[in-house]
């Protein structure tokens, strides 16, 4: 089953070279499995390595960035398709519209605001695609243990925990995004793809 699925990573440029390498074997096992990459847009940092390898082991991208952010970011030009969009909020809706699943790499505040979008709207129904984070380093482990606080308090629902899956390779976090028994959105094939020959 090929699926859209949304890689929300980091776009700064000082970073860690695994984080760069880890990007890189993302896009290339999306690819490999016959997925659309759908990212932020970005030719530098994560966001560049991901789309890059993804393109380069034959599978097909989809950019969407604001326009505020186009030279700021460096918007990549070599995107199969590359949206511009008036703002953040078009830009994060577009991403989710065009998207089957969500997978979270290691990233900054941004990446942050576009997980917690992801995972309220799915603890609250509003959507009931897979969300994924990949983690190898531990980097969110702070993260989830403040979850964990917060449900202790009652701040969160129980369902919190049902909706995200926390992985540490790639293999597992692909897994996870493409467990069956999912209906899957008609995104993949609006967005042309097609598996791999």
């Amino acid at each position: 089953m090929t699926m859209a699925i949304c890689v929300f990573c980091a776009s700064s440029q000082k970073i860690d070279e695994k984080y760069l390498d880890l990007a890189t074997e993302v896009g290339t096992e999306l690819a490999r499995r016959g997925h659309t990459l759908v990212s932020g847009g970005a030719v530098v940092s994560c966001m560049g390595a991901v789309a890059r390898a993804a393109r380069q082991a034959g599978g097909r991208t989809v950019g969407v960035m604001p326009q505020v952010l186009v030279e700021l970011e460096i918007a990549d030009t070599g995107s199969d398709e590359l949206i511009i969009t008036g703002d953040m909020r078009e830009r994060k809706g577009i991403m989710d519209t065009r998207s089957d699943a969500f997978l979270v790499l290691p990233g900054g505040i941004g990446t942050l605001e576009e997980l917690f979008e992801i995972w309220t709207a799915r603890v609250l129904g509003l959507h009931d695609k897979p969300l994924v984070i990949l983690d190898p380093w531990g980097l969110y482990a702070p993260l989830r243990l403040l979850v964990d606080g917060m449900y202790e308090e009652g701040f969160t629902r129980p369902n919190v925990f049902d909706a995200i899956s926390w992985t540490t390779t790639v293999e597992e976090a692909l897994e996870h995004l493409e467990k069956p028994g999912r209906t899957l959105s008609p995104n993949a094939e609006e967005l042309g793809e097609a598996a791999p020959g």
